[in-house]
């Protein structure tokens, strides 16, 4: 309709609908804090894109911040229970739909091979989870309350899904800050971990080369999802939903008779639930949750846990490098955080910088996705304990 009409028929007379208008305009509402996070929003969508650091999920969770900060867009308002983003989130993360998708994806994504050719590695995956526990202690004794705690400390584990279905369960108040520290942390392992590794081995034990691993048949990788399912179903029920859905996804990648239900798996499910979880996580970091001390203790708390993490590991990797009959190169202890696959490459590489011929990949997967498994059941331990 032409403004000049809009004015016949209104009451108002120009300068009052000028008036409106402007303050209808974001400039006029939006403040320090809201532009703060903004920032923050644009500062993740810049380490997705130009620093590569874990872009699809970095990517998704910035701009989600940058809408929910946005004044005046209702993106997300979970008081009045409206908005798209809020939608997502009730749907998708309320629920704990996404991060069991996710683990769906996982698995489907995820060769079990390494671990099954050398099951002691599995040792290792159980060793880096370390910081988690650790973690909760600390996390107690600066004022966090046991939920929030047991929420923070599995930030260790360096595993993105674990930490925002945790979260979800034991301090929902805490998933935004608490999401963007695991992913943040898993997305930084080529920074964090090699100081670590370093300091804690010798050139000598980084030269290490070990054996190749023995193949590994289909029957065995058939019968391995179902057996840790069956054993967490017995002695861990509570990581039951992360752990079954990520054994169901492998087994049918491993089975071989559901080609097409894997590569939906593998591919277009993955990608979908990923971008609805960024959003949704991005959706909770408003300024006023935000801006607390306990963000900064939440970031702190993070990256000493997966420090300790990667350390315990390591001192495993150590320990069984000394006791092996065959050679083991101790660096690989650092892979058994759930970072996969960075955290092997981060192996490889050290390995390959001591000895360009020392091709260590395929042993450093096995603790890498042993940490998978093991991250989801510390979680459990987790929830079971403290619900």
């Amino acid at each position: 309709m032409p403004y000049a009409l809009i004015l016949l028929q209104s009451n108002e007379g120009f300068g009052t609908l000028f008036g409106r208008y402007i303050g209808t305009l974001g400039i006029v509402n939006i403040g320090l804090p809201e532009i703060a996070m903004i920032l923050l929003g644009l500062l993740l969508v810049w380490l997705g894109i130009f620093k590569r650091y874990e872009p699809l999920l970095l990517i998704p969770i910035g701009i989600g911040v940058v809408l929910t900060n946005a004044p005046l867009a209702g993106l997300y308002d979970p008081q009045a229970h409206t908005g798209v983003l809020y939608i997502i989130h009730a749907a998708g993360i309320e629920t704990l739909i996404f991060p069991l998708l996710i683990f769906l994806g996982i698995g489907a994504l995820t060769d079990f091979g390494p671990l099954i050719a050398n099951p002691k590695m599995a040792l290792l995956g159980a060793a880096a989870q370390l910081g988690i526990f650790i973690t909760v202690i600390g996390a107690v004794l600066i004022g966090f309350s046991l939920r929030e705690a047991g929420a923070i400390g599995v930030i260790g584990g360096a595993d993105g899904p674990t930490s925002i279905y945790t979260a979800q369960i034991l301090a929902p108040h805490l998933l935004g800050p608490i999401a963007i520290a695991a992913y943040s942390y898993m997305a930084m392992v080529p920074i964090i971990q090699p100081p670590i590794i370093r300091l804690l081995t010798s050139k000598k034990e980084r030269s290490v080369r070990m054996e190749q691993l023995r193949p590994v048949g289909r029957y065995e990788k058939i019968l391995f999802p179902v057996s840790v399912l069956l054993l967490c179903i017995l002695l861990a029920p509570s990581s039951v939903p992360l752990i079954g859905m990520m054994m169901f996804g492998n087994l049918m990648r491993e089975c071989g008779v559901v080609e097409r239900l894997s590569k939906t798996a593998q591919n277009e499910l993955i990608n979908i639930v990923t971008i609805f979880l960024g959003l949704a996580v991005g959706a909770t970091l408003t300024a006023d949750t935000f801006f607390r001390w306990g963000t900064i203790g939440i970031f702190a708390l993070g990256i000493f846990a997966f420090a300790i993490s990667t350390t315990g590991g390591l001192l495993l990797g150590k320990l069984m490098a000394h006791f092996s009959r065959s050679p083991l190169n101790p660096m690989i202890g650092a892979a058994g955080v759930s970072a996969v696959p960075m955290a092997a490459r981060v192996v490889q590489k050290m390995g390959q910088d001591e000895d360009p011929e020392n091709h260590l990949i395929m042993h450093a997967m096995g603790p890498n996705v042993a940490g998978v498994i093991g991250s989801a059941v510390a979680a459990g331990v987790l929830i079971s304990l403290l619900r």
